[in-house]
Formats: C-alpha cells, sequence, structure tokens
C-alpha cells in the first residue's frame, strides 16, 4: 500500500510538470502573437513618418561653380529653400576678416563658415533669421545693405559678405548648410 501512495505522488507530479509545460508553452504562444500584432500595427506607422521619394530627390544638389565670377553670387535652391552660393573677392575676404568676431551677435569666423583652402567659396541659406524672408544682394543691383553683403527687406537686418548678422532684428547669421566640395568646380549642397 505504502507502495501504491508513492506511485501516486510520483505520477502526479509527472502531470504537474506537465501542466506547467503546458502553460508555459499556452504563455510563450500568447506573447509571441500579441508581439506580431503589435508589430503588424506599428510597421505602417513608423514606415509612413519615411521621407517621400520627392524629398529624398531633393536631400543634396549640385551646383556647377565654373562660371560664377570673383564677387558674383547666385541663388540656386536646396530642400525648396533658397541658398546662396558667393565667389568673394579677396578684398571682401579681407573686410570680413578685419572685423573683431567678439564684436559680433552672433560670432564666427569666415573660416567657420566656409571650407579650408576654399575660404573664397560661401554657401548660406538665404533666408533671413528673423522672419524668413529672402534678403536682397545676390544680383546684381540689388540692394546689398551697410556691409556690403546681404540685406533684408521686410525688417532691415544687414548682413556682411559672409553672411554674418551685423544690424537689424536677426538673431543669428545666415545658416550654412552641409556642403563639400566633389571638384573645383562642382558643390554638393546636403
Amino acid at each position: 500500500m505504502a507502495e501504491q501512495q508513492v506511485m501516486d505522488a510520483g505520477s502526479a507530479e509527472g502531470h504537474e510538470e506537465e501542466g506547467v509545460r503546458r502553460r508555459d508553452f499556452i504563455h510563450i504562444a500568447a506573447v509571441s502573437f500579441g508581439g506580431v500584432g503589435a508589430a503588424a500595427v506599428v510597421y505602417p506607422l513608423v514606415t509612413q513618418m519615411a521621407p517621400s521619394a520627392d524629398v529624398l530627390a531633393e536631400a543634396s544638389v549640385e551646383v556647377d561653380v565654373s562660371s560664377i565670377t570673383p564677387g558674383q553670387t547666385i541663388k540656386t535652391v536646396w530642400r525648396k529653400q533658397p541658398v546662396f552660393i558667393s565667389n568673394l573677392t579677396p578684398e571682401e575676404i579681407a573686410s570680413v576678416k578685419a572685423v573683431d568676431v567678439a564684436s559680433l551677435r552672433d560670432p564666427q569666423t569666415l573660416e567657420e563658415r566656409t571650407l579650408p583652402g576654399k575660404e573664397n567659396w560661401l554657401v548660406s541659406k538665404a533666408v533671413c533669421t528673423h522672419l524668413g524672408c529672402v534678403p536682397l544682394g545676390a544680383a546684381a543691383g540689388e540692394v546689398k545693405g551697410e556691409f556690403d553683403g546681404y540685406f533684408c527687406p521686410c525688417h532691415g537686418s544687414h548682413y556682411d559678405a559672409a553672411g554674418r548678422i551685423r544690424k537689424g532684428p536677426a538673431p543669428t547669421n545666415l545658416e550654412v548648410p552641409e556642403f563639400s566640395f566633389l571638384s573645383d568646380t562642382v558643390i554638393k549642397i546636403g
């Protein structure tokens, strides 16, 4: 009789272990199913936030600067915003470097705004940092402001030839986007 009780106890433990295994399997299966369901819901939401093909196409732009003469500035478009590309003259470079950087509202040197060895090439967004107007000074005959750079006609901000704010309500310099030279005559913006 004692042997019978021991066998019954052993078989009860066997059923208990098997029950735990079944419960574990059901728990793991339910969590896995829930995880797959959550991923199926989240994936479309995340992918719809990715940039569209037309935005990716504008992520960078290449500009041939071979026809830009010293002292000339052109406007181009990058990410649906205007951009100035200036070929600074030695006189403009000298006047910009002569300014005490500590006296500027947004202190930046010309070297910080251009690439090493290419300090005559300035690339900046053509958007006033005050309220987003497009400054004048790129085309021949346009008002360049008091500092021979750019002038924002909306509220009177004056920038120097390096696109640094010198007078007016704009809080910061014209923004310099990421750019590089692919060759001596081609600039890649973005």
